[in-house]
């Protein structure tokens, strides 16, 4: 039997009035199922248990996801960054070094200050990884992969290289295990050192060494290009 979407209020004085009643409810639902895909998989995870989870109902997740799958999707897609944005920016000739790492490492921080909830993303990606649908692999080719490649192409001007080679991919992929190291692991930092992630200054305050540990491996990639050649 197909579940039907909640009906439509009938048309009042209050329901003339800008309402968060619908994004509230659709915001439960997609912090309920990044939490329950995250923890038991999506072939494991029931609408219903979403549903419940989110205190709404099942035809919920049609009337704002279409299906289980569309809700899925959406998970992964949850207050996420326009790569384009990213692409454009590291793709400027004339942009400085220090300027470009900091837009590169803005999605970061982004989620950085964003603690549990980046801890329960971080939980669902690695879901995916050890029970693929296919997701993740359309992430890496629409948003991975081309802001790897305009970060190989902004390292590789900022050392003087081109065409990019594997020196160029080998840096940039140490560049990125900075940032998802200080992302993904929130749960081993606040064991070992949770002052490093305890205030928003603290995430700054990291951020702020990133850029400085990537200019800094940029800089001894650039001297060792420069003794192979002289």
């Amino acid at each position: 039997m197909t579940e039907k979407a909640p009906p439509k209020p009938e048309r009042t004085e209050d329901s003339r009035k800008p309402r968060s009643d619908g994004e509230q409810s659709r915001e439960r639902l997609l912090l309920s199922a990044i939490r329950l895909f995250g923890e038991q998989g999506y072939a494991k995870t029931s609408t219903r248990e979403i549903a419940l989870s989110a205190g709404t109902n099942v035809a919920a997740i049609s009337y704002y996801f279409g299906d289980k799958a569309g809700l899925y999707r959406s998970c992964f897609k949850h207050q996420s960054n326009n790569p384009q944005q990213a692409i454009a920016a590291l793709a400027q000739p004339d942009l400085p070094l220090r300027e470009a790492l900091h837009i590169f490492f803005g999605k970061v921080v982004f989620y950085m200050h964003q603690g549990d909830l980046t801890q329960l993303r971080v939980r669902l990606w690695l879901r995916e990884l050890l029970e693929p649908t296919g997701l993740w692999q359309n992430e890496i080719q629409r948003g991975i992969k081309p802001v790897h490649l305009a970060l190989v192409d902004m390292v590789s001007r900022h050392v003087g290289i081109s065409p990019p080679n594997d020196d160029m991919h080998r840096l940039a992929f140490a560049i990125v295990g900075m940032g998802w190291k200080a992302m993904a692991t929130r749960d081993v930092v606040e064991s070992i050192r949770p002052q490093l992630l305890a205030t928003p200054q603290a995430v700054e305050r990291w951020a702020a060494s990133l850029v400085d540990y990537a200019e800094a491996i940029i800089a001894v990639e650039k001297n060792r290009l420069q003794r192979k050649t002289a």
